[in-house]
């Protein structure tokens, strides 16, 4: 009889890998009636078998924390036989105009793999110079800068952080400089080294905001303007520059900040809850030269942390920003002139009362920005049992002076927002799909930048912690798409042209 409820547990096991969390669902059931209880003497279990389950428990967490990051796979959340692998067809580059950039898979003989790194969130990727992965992870423990292998997926270096004061630490960067705001109050700016065939993490600067911030001071955004200046801004709305060797230096806005800084090369644009605020430098201080309030709506909506735009801004061709504001019923893509925070035009977007984002938007074609739909999106558990919220994707994009929707998808991306390859003419994002079988199936899924088609999906994992918790698609080296899932990384390549081990 032992073998036979092991039998059975084996066969449960193997039918959730495939069929997902149904099967479960249809053994709690089945144990429920006692005919069943009784065929398989379930029961109070013997000490012998809280031993063998005991020691399983500890083996698994041991897994956890001890195997190397990278040496296993993110775990499966089964369903595998009921949701598609792959869907829609490879599709030949159709490259955008503008500066060249990193190509993205096209679909041809797909590979997906991955890389668990236990309960580690790798919010932020960026190639370096060596065509490495910098990746800034964070968990309960901290905050930790990995450099990876893109192949492999494991780290060859790891540095430290003090521990960060928002869930996921403000970071920006370049190919040769990451800058990262730490819960100290400090800006670290650092690179990666090949010293010995011995790859590190170096601290090339660290510049301290302790004389010009107050103590509790939360960094929310960092970025680095195209002259080699720093700034940031705090949640209470704090907008510093540091200068290429200079000091910080700081103004109060007076408003919550929310939402990423965007710069340019005469200064920064920072959203808050109410407006935004065009700052500049004038002897090395910032300097507030015109602020453009923007609709705010009724309060903070399902899917959104503040009650105000979920966007931020994004930096256009012909001296436009374009952002997301919080209207009812619906919100609205607003485009202004850069020069004096003027409106240009707004184009609503997505359905009454089902409306919102947290994703930033995504610059195409000159004037035309892609918005992502997070609406009712209010966490991990929203995805649960195979649901998703509304969602879509649509392109709004200036034409003679006037917004006007150009295409509109139904792919839901809840958190990431999409990532263009001008190199291919493809979006890339992290899409969910509905399963009445109960299956959090999510894709990488690859879009036509012109017209909204979906080209191809290709599954990248299930379960709850295959979601991205808001990280966007990096595209790497050797056209290869990476994500930073709840817990490692997942890649996805083109299986004829991509990296090789």
């Amino acid at each position: 009889m032992r073998w036979t409820r092991a039998a059975a547990w084996v066969a449960v096991a193997a039918l959730w890998l495939a069929c997902g969390p149904v099967v479960l669902l249809a053994a709690v059931a089945a144990l429920v009636h006692p005919r069943t209880r009784g065929l398989l003497r379930v029961g109070r279990p013997d000490r012998r078998t809280t031993l063998v389950g005991a020691a399983g428990l500890v083996l698994l967490l041991g897994a956890v924390w001890f195997v190397p990051d990278g040496r296993l796979p993110v775990p499966p959340g089964g369903g595998a036989w009921v949701t598609p692998g792959y869907t829609g067809r490879p599709v030949s580059p159709q490259p955008l105009p503008g500066e060249p950039d990193r190509p993205g898979p096209l679909g041809l003989s797909v590979e997906v793999d991955s890389g668990w790194y236990g309960a580690e969130h790798c919010g932020h990727l960026l190639p370096d110079t060596h065509e490495r992965l910098l990746a800034l992870c964070t968990s309960s423990s901290g905050a930790r800068l990995k450099v990876l292998d893109p192949r492999t997926l494991r780290p060859v270096a790891t540095a430290s952080l003090p521990d960060p004061c928002a869930d996921v630490p403000p970071a920006a960067g370049t190919e040769e400089e990451f800058v990262v705001a730490t819960g100290d109050r400090r800006l670290l700016h650092v690179t990666t080294t090949d010293g010995a065939d011995a790859p590190a993490v170096v601290t090339q600067r660290a510049v301290d905001l302790g004389r010009v911030l107050p103590a509790g001071a939360c960094v929310v955004s960092v970025a680095v303007d195209p002259v080699g200046r720093t700034w940031f801004v705090t949640r209470a709305g704090e907008v510093g520059v540091v200068a290429a060797e200079g000091e910080p230096a700081v103004l109060a806005l007076g408003e919550s900040v929310g939402q990423p800084l965007a710069v340019d090369r005469d200064g920064a644009y920072v959203t808050t809850a109410e407006a935004v605020h065009r700052v500049v430098t004038r002897a090395g201080a910032p300097l507030e030269t015109w602020r453009s309030a923007y609709e705010t709506g009724s309060g903070r909506k399902p899917g959104q942390r503040d009650a105000g735009s979920g966007s931020g801004v994004t930096l256009l061709e012909g001296g436009l920003l374009a952002l997301t504001d919080n209207a009812n019923p619906r919100m609205h893509v607003v485009v202004l002139r850069a020069v004096d925070g003027s409106q240009v035009c707004r184009q609503e977007v997505f359905e009454d009362d089902a409306s919102a984002t947290e994703a930033a938007l995504t610059a195409v074609g000159g004037t035309g920005v892609v918005v992502t739909n997070g609406h009712g999106w209010t966490g991990a558990w929203r995805g649960v049992l195979g649901r998703r919220p509304p969602g879509g994707i649509a392109r709004v994009d200036v034409v003679d002076g006037a917004c006007a929707t150009t295409w509109t998808s139904a792919e839901v991306a809840p958190t990431s927002g999409t990532t263009l390859s001008r190199a291919t003419g493809l979006l890339y994002a992290w899409t969910k799909r509905r399963s009445w079988l109960g299956v959090d199936a999510w894709y990488l899924t690859a879009l036509d930048a012109r017209t909204g088609r979906t080209a191809f999906a290709a599954r990248g994992g299930t379960g709850p912690w295959a979601g991205d918790a808001g990280s966007p698609v990096t595209i790497g080296p050797g056209g290869t798409a990476f994500v930073g899932t709840r817990a490692g990384l997942v890649r996805v390549v083109d299986g004829t042209r991509g990296l090789r081990d």
